[in-house]
């Protein structure tokens, strides 16, 4: 039975979408081999295939393909950059190695430059290469894309350490008496409205959630103030939300509300509460109204408050930060 052009077209038209590399040049072998002589460029020309694809797969076919994972044969395909080029590592080395970052002993390294820069500048240099390309050469070689890391510490002051000690030793006594303490801080303020931010939610297609265009503050509805209180003998936090001013007024409110809500049901027999605080802000330790606040706290609650007060430029210290 013969098989016109037109049916093999046809078939191939129909698997070939279906079917790999080596799956299609299997199929067009097989069906060159049935159809005898000529049936190479009848296939070649209604598959699109090239003979000599044709011709490989009818020696595959010959020689009795077993099933495979594999689309191409081992070594077949384009050969490497690195191994067309061997320059082409040394080039890229030699353009981050300036600009690299880390401990040299380290076997993990990070750099600056992004991929595409990198492979503009290698393209000056008359390589041919593109930023995906760069990406797993420098993978390959070691370095890997990061942030920056905040460590480098400023002037210290001669006491910083007596500081955090006192501190430290403040707070042990207290938590080892069974008295509770505390570490307060102003979180990050948040406008109130529709404001965008860079988080993402899935909504219908090409439907987005509309948002203001400028981040300007409505003055009706102002910014969010989270306020927190992290206790530190129950390893717990409480946040108040003002929408207000952060004022010392607004501070101490909020510990106010901590103690009658969370701090006394949890220590009835205290008589003492120790305060860990930044040194500026709405608690800061210049700010005469926190003082008289807490004043007015410790003559309602009956507890002798005692403020400790990080050193400036080191607000990371502190427990609720």
């Amino acid at each position: 039975m013969e098989v016109s052009e037109e049916a093999l077209a046809q078939m191939f038209a129909m698997l070939t979408p279906h079917l790999d590399e080596r799956r299609k040049r299997l199929l067009a072998g097989a069906q060159a081999r049935a159809l005898g002589r000529g049936g190479i460029a009848a296939v070649a020309r209604a598959s699109g295939m090239s003979r000599s694809t044709v011709q490989s797969g009818v020696r595959e076919v010959n020689e009795g393909a077993e099933p495979s994972g594999r689309v191409r044969r081992p070594g077949a395909g384009r050969p490497r950059l690195i191994d067309k080029d061997p320059d082409l590592l040394l080039e890229l080395d030699d353009l981050v190695s300036p600009e690299a970052r880390g401990d040299p002993m380290s076997p993990l390294l990070w750099t600056a430059k992004s991929t595409y820069q990198l492979a503009d500048a290698l393209a000056g240099k008359g390589f041919t290469v593109s930023p995906n390309t760069v990406g797993d050469l420098l993978a390959n070689m070691g370095y890997s894309l990061q942030g920056t890391s905040r460590q480098k510490e400023g002037r210290q002051h001669v006491d910083r350490d007596a500081q955090f000690a006192y501190i430290n030793s403040t707070a042990g006594s207290f938590l080892a008496a069974g008295e509770p303490v505390i570490s307060v801080d102003t979180k990050k303020k948040e406008l109130v409205g529709e404001y965008s931010n860079a988080g993402k939610e899935y909504q219908p297609k090409a439907e987005p959630v509309r948002t203001l265009v400028h981040d300007f503050i409505d003055p009706d509805m102002g910014k969010a103030i989270p306020y927190g209180v992290y206790d530190m003998g129950a390893n717990e936090g409480w946040v108040s939300v003002g929408e207000d001013a952060d004022t010392a007024s607004f501070a101490v409110a909020t510990i106010k509300r901590w103690w009658e809500q969370m701090g006394r049901p949890r220590y009835p027999e205290a008589t003492k509460l120790l305060v860990c605080a930044d040194s500026g802000g709405s608690n800061g330790y210049r700010l005469r109204a926190w003082k008289v606040e807490l004043a007015k706290l410790a003559k309602e609650t009956g507890l002798e408050i005692t403020v400790c007060h990080f050193p400036p430029g080191t607000s990371k210290w502190n427990k609720c930060a």
